[in-house]
């Protein structure tokens, strides 16, 4: 007789056991986990291209060095020894602004002026990152612009700097290039003239340059254009009540070399104004430039309900031809039927005539 099969429990319990038995993570290991994983914002966030940064901001310094420079140059050397007027000064003017932006938009887009860089920040065509470093550079390229010429200034002790520096710094009222002209018939370029002027010519210099920018902060091919014929016609205007300052760059960088060389006007008395008056043209260009865009968009949105309109009327014109041609189609159908049944019936009496 056969023993009976019977399971091993001990083996049973074992397999049990092991299939039940769950092993659960470790706090450590999951913290662990936690730790090492990078949250999802953190892995969605653009990556900041620091070498792409540093060279748009070096093209920066280097364009605003080289328009200072140029700048500076002709208020003091031109001035002094050519009799510069304010034809000289705009033509200046808008060849360096001009050569500048061909050179190196094409990098950094060209701004030069912290006045614009503040309008293409307002308006997203860059970065606040990105806009801080330009600041920084065109700050620094006409700050070595401006040691650069004073230093090489030729000065003794019949004509000192106070001669060279007189029309290549940025004033008004007896700080104006137009002063010694002025005072004679005993009146001035105050300080509301100078605001007004300053402020009129920024909104030109920053609307031509933001006009061709493109959304992504890239030059059209009318920028070196639209840049050279705004600052040269601005410098023809402002230059004879203020030096033409127009850039807070441009007005920095000579006048802290300026300071204390026995100017009527210490520089740096008036500086605020040729900081505050650019500063306010961008923000108002950019504020313009967003509220034409908010309206373009409002005027989209309208637009969409009327097309829905139109739609849903070609639809039921359609809907409506189909039903005019299904009744016709039917009409001619029982025409066509009721046509039938006169021919049978004429038949009928035929066939009983013949029988």
């Amino acid at each position: 007789m056969s023993e009976p099969n019977i399971p091993d429990r001990t083996t049973n319990e074992a397999t049990t056991e092991e299939s039940t038995a769950v092993t659960p993570e470790s706090p450590a290991s999951a913290a662990a986990e936690e730790t090492t994983a990078e949250p999802a914002d953190a892995k969605n966030a653009p990556k900041v291209d620091g070498a792409a940064m540093a060279r748009r901001a070096l093209a920066e310094f280097a364009g605003s060095f080289f328009v200072c420079f140029a700048l500076f140059a002709a208020g003091t050397y031109g001035t002094v020894l050519y009799g510069a007027n304010v034809v000289f000064v705009a033509v200046i003017a808008a060849l360096a602004y001009g050569a500048a932006a061909a050179t190196f938009s094409r990098i950094s887009g060209g701004h030069f002026n912290p006045a614009v860089t503040l309008a293409a920040a307002l308006t997203s065509r860059i970065g606040w990152l990105d806009a801080l470093a330009y600041v920084v550079a065109q700050l620094l390229g006409g700050i070595v612009a401006g040691a650069l010429t004073v230093a090489v200034l030729p000065t003794s002790g019949t004509v000192g700097a106070k001669v060279w520096l007189a029309s290549a710094v940025n004033g008004f009222g007896e700080g104006s290039p137009s002063n010694s002209m002025l005072s004679q018939a005993g009146i001035s370029f105050n300080m509301t003239m100078a605001i007004v002027v300053e402020v009129a010519m920024g909104l030109l210099v920053v609307a031509a340059a933001m006009n061709t920018l493109r959304e992504d902060g890239s030059p059209t091919d009318a920028h070196t254009v639209a840049t050279a014929v705004s600052y040269g016609v601005a410098s023809a205007v402002a230059f004879p009540i203020t030096g033409a300052g127009l850039n807070p760059v441009r007005s920095t960088g000579i006048a802290l070399f300026a300071q204390g060389k026995g100017l009527t006007v210490e520089p740096l008395q008036q500086l605020w104004v040729f900081w505050v008056c650019p500063l306010l043209a961008g923000a108002v260009v950019a504020l313009v430039m967003l509220l034409v865009d908010t309206m373009r968009q409002k005027a989209e949105v309208a637009v969409l309900p009327t097309e829905a309109e139109s739609t849903e009327s070609y639809a039921a014109a359609d809907s409506e031809n189909a039903g005019d041609a299904t009744e016709t189609a039917s009409e001619t159908e029982g025409d066509a039927t009721v046509a039938d049944e006169g021919s049978h019936g004429s038949e009928a009496p035929a066939k009983a005539e013949e029988r």
